[in-house]
């Protein structure tokens, strides 16, 4: 089939790499415009996405708006079979209407669960067990298009959002070219979604994800695993912000005020929640770099 690729970060590459790779033809890939960023915005940022691409010699779009005609002329004239979409941005319908075939789009759950742009974060932090992938056919509305196909992915106990990111990436290629197959042959037959059972996962950011040591240590453990490594939950210690990336669960009855910081300044770092405490293993103070807490507390004097 001929395809046009849309995505964006390091976790659209396996499926474009698959693509690629396999007996299909990929017309073209379309991505975000190049971005600013580094000290005083000097450094010319190129999504990963369009890395591969040029490396590999395939089309490159970057349209800054997906209703240019341009854009759409160059869509139209490339007469895909399908689209696909992996982590972009809201298609128009002047858009995703085009390929015979439809537009494909993987999400990162087992929709109708965690619809939006986290879906990995919130399943972690919500404590799940089991999350996935889906391959569904976008229409007018975010992540309610008729399903495709559905891989299950397993969270384990100590799994990080990053974790089940790369485990994700390591199914993806494979998922949509099982739902190409399918597609192609006919043997799909399109879904609907129960949107009795759907649930958001709306983007995640850094400013709102103070650590409230007030909650219970589960509920602590999973926010912070849900948050690691990106962007991070945080807390106020020495005047200064700590960012924690993990941390191990304790239960135990206790008498400390919530938020309380023990340490012996040589091997261990614990702030008391509600139920118990949680033993601080990776953590950054804010400007430095992300270290093991037996280097952050080489560097932490008593009387500091």
């Amino acid at each position: 089939m001929n395809i046009v690729f849309m995505g964006t970060p390091e976790f659209a590459v396996p499926v474009l790499k698959s693509l690629h790779l396999s007996d299909h033809t990929v017309q073209a890939v379309v991505t975000i415009p190049d971005q600013r960023g580094g000290r005083n915005k000097s450094k010319r940022l190129e999504p990963a996405v369009k890395k591969y691409a040029v490396e590999h010699g395939l089309e490159v779009l970057q349209p800054l708006k997906l209703n240019q005609s341009t854009f759409l002329h160059r869509l139209r004239k490339l007469k895909p079979d399908v689209i696909v979409v992996v982590a972009f941005r809201k298609l128009p319908k002047l858009v995703w209407s085009i390929p015979r075939l439809g537009t494909i789009n993987l999400h990162a759950s087992l929709l109708p669960a965690y619809r939006g742009a986290a879906p990995i974060n919130h399943a972690v932090i919500q404590g799940q067990k089991v999350t996935g992938l889906t391959t569904f056919l976008i229409d007018e509305q975010i992540d309610t298009g008729n399903i495709l196909l559905q891989k299950e992915i397993h969270i384990e106990e100590d799994d990080t959002a990053g974790d089940v990111y790369e485990r994700m990436m390591a199914f993806s290629g494979e998922l949509v070219l099982k739902t190409l197959a399918g597609l192609e042959d006919g043997s799909i037959e399109p879904q609907p979604q129960n949107d009795a059972l759907a649930s958001p996962a709306p983007k995640v950011y850094f400013d709102q994800n103070e650590l409230d040591f007030n909650q219970p240590v589960r509920f602590l453990y999973n926010f912070i695993r849900g948050m690691s490594p990106y962007p991070a939950t945080w807390t106020t210690y020495r005047n200064k912000i700590l960012k924690i990336y993990f941390a191990e669960p304790v239960w135990q009855p206790h008498d400390e005020n919530p938020g309380t910081v023990k340490t012996d300044y040589k091997s261990y770092f614990r702030i008391y929640a509600k139920d118990g405490y949680l033993e601080i293993k990776d953590l950054q103070w804010e400007g430095k770099r992300r270290m093991h807490v037996k280097d952050f507390l080489n560097g932490l004097t008593r009387d500091e």
